[in-house]
């Protein structure tokens, strides 16, 4: 039997190319996000091109019961998940705490933690059950230095770090990894996201230096589930070569 990988956020970006990546490598999917027509577009794709079967569930992480509802009512080998990829997340907004707008605040801590949590919660009693299992929580280095205009997408970055550590706490008895992959710059709809759709202001954040690809956080993430069973990495922040800080980057 293939394992079977839940992958949240998998519509683009870093989810997308996490779904790419175990699937090239026959793991049986299960993928969720909120735009239907691209997650089913991507398990069609994947199940013709890789020859592994795919479970597209479209749900907005955000609310707690579409999120137990897709998990509980998966059956038969499905409930045999075996890798999770907590990936879903965003940034709303780049505002000081006295200008910034309180839906891009709710946005992002009801994605990025209670998403999260709603997830972990659903799916870490079906890995106890089985025995076996590992989590992976898409961090950020804005989960390891606040950086200005930062504040709130910084604090639920901050909470990742600090759920997983947690998580690895709790779990480590039933002998479930758990490890926090922590990336910097990654070229992906992030930017576009933050900055509510102005795509020029969102061009400017990647210009004069190669950030990293969605696909090099995707064979990270692979690679981390890969090693032996007595081995976890707990925490790997992964940068490109031309940034040293969440704000001290070369550009040429």
């Amino acid at each position: 039997m293939n394992n079977i990988t839940l992958i949240t956020g998998a519509t683009s970006g870093i989810g997308k190319a996490c779904a790419i990546y175990f699937a090239k490598n026959k793991h049986d999917l299960i993928i969720t996000g909120r735009r239907k027509e691209r997650l089913q577009k991507l398990a069609a794709e994947l199940e013709k091109e890789y020859l592994i079967q795919v479970l597209p569930l479209a749900f907005d992480i955000r609310e707690r019961e579409a999120t137990e509802h897709a998990i509980s009512s998966l059956e038969g080998k499905w409930k045999n998940i075996e890798i999770l990829v907590n990936n879903a997340g965003l940034a709303s907004g780049l505002n000081t705490v006295q200008d910034g707008l309180i839906d891009d605040w709710e946005r992002m801590i009801d994605t990025n933690i209670k998403g999260l949590l709603y997830m972990s919660r659903a799916v870490l009693p079906l890995m106890i059950g089985n025995g076996k299992g590992h989590v992976i929580n898409i961090g950020s280095i804005a989960g390891k230095e606040v950086y200005p205009n930062g504040n709130v997408y910084c604090a639920t970055k901050f909470a990742v770090d600090a759920l997983t550590k947690g998580m690895r706490i709790d779990l480590v008895k039933h002998g479930i990894k758990v490890t926090q992959i922590a990336p910097g710059a990654v070229e992906t709809e992030f930017s576009n996201v933050r900055f509510h759709g102005d795509i020029e202001r969102a061009a400017v954040v990647y210009k004069g230096y190669q950030p990293l690809r969605p696909e090099d956080v995707a064979e990270v993430v692979y690679y981390a589930t890969t090693l032996p069973k007595h081995v976890n990495i707990n925490d790997l922040v992964l940068m490109p070569t031309a940034q040293a800080s969440a704000v001290i980057m070369h550009k040429e």
